[in-house]
């Protein structure tokens, strides 16, 4: 990693997990999300609600914050294709919607990558993961 650039990494963290965030506080009124769940057709929408839940408040404020961060973001990356796959299916559709999921669809892959690099390139020095690190050495 280049030296220094570890406020970036931060910011990066921030910006990548913010559209987590800001869906998954909405998604905590369960109802209207187990109701989402099922107009989506995802399997088993009660417990597909409470993975949403959890994988758009709690990891990503864990990435954010730079818990365990390598390991989340492989999982948010898993997460984030499942949820492209089963609510973002745009070949099975025509029109708008079509055009709507296409791009929904591509913005998860490209969040995948953003994923992906952060697992490659780890929380950076302001973070948990760093403290955990200096502490043991």
């Amino acid at each position: 990693m280049v030296k220094g650039h570890d406020g970036l990494l931060l910011v990066g963290r921030f910006l990548l997990v913010l559209l987590f965030l800001v869906f998954g506080v909405q998604k905590l009124d369960y109802a209207s999300t187990v109701h989402y769940m099922m107009q989506v057709g995802a399997p088993l929408p009660g417990l597909a609600a409470v993975v949403a839940i959890v994988m758009e408040t709690l990891v990503p404020l864990a990435i954010f914050i730079g818990l365990a961060t390598r390991p989340l973001a492989l999982l948010l990356a898993l997460y984030t294709l499942g949820t492209a796959i089963v609510a973002h299916h745009y070949w099975s559709m025509s029109g708008m919607a079509r055009y709507e999921n296409e791009i929904n669809f591509f913005k998860n892959v490209s969040i995948i990558g953003g994923l992906l690099l952060l697992y490659v390139s780890g929380a950076g020095a302001y973070s948990i993961d760093a403290r955990r690190r200096e502490r043991q050495a």
